[in-house]
């Protein structure tokens, strides 16, 4: 008898204790939804004056290909809207892979890329 009420105890122990994980987890997993939709604010950039070039050879940003990016406030974004060789051969001698250039950019910051509406070229090194 005292076999059948430990072995019952022990039952409950291990119920008690599941609900109290999966509650756990349910918390946690709400918790991750929430900070996972928040969303980050987005950055109207109009006519600033920015590096542009490639990320990868001469920001250093990590990426798949040779990708524009452009400097914006020091830190690097890449861009979507322009391709890399929508000014002229990239791996030209002054290219962006082979050189820093300035351009004048308006656009948006969204999601850590720069989403150009218009860059326009100042100078060639």
């Amino acid at each position: 008898m005292q076999a059948i009420m430990y072995q019952g105890k022990q039952n409950l122990k291990q119920g008690l204790l599941m609900k109290m994980i999966s509650a756990f987890c349910l918390v946690l997993f709400m918790n991750y939804n929430a900070f996972s939709q928040t969303k980050v604010p987005e950055k109207v950039i109009k006519d600033q004056v920015v590096d542009i070039a490639c990320g990868e050879c001469q920001f250093k940003m990590k990426g798949k290909d040779c990708e524009l990016a452009v400097k914006i406030n020091g830190k690097p974004y890449f861009v979507d809207g322009k391709g890399i060789d929508d000014f002229g051969d990239a791996h030209g001698t002054h290219g962006f892979c082979n050189a820093v250039s300035k351009a004048k950019v308006s656009g948006t910051l969204i999601n850590n890329r720069f989403k150009a509406k218009s860059i326009v070229l100042l100078n060639k090194n």
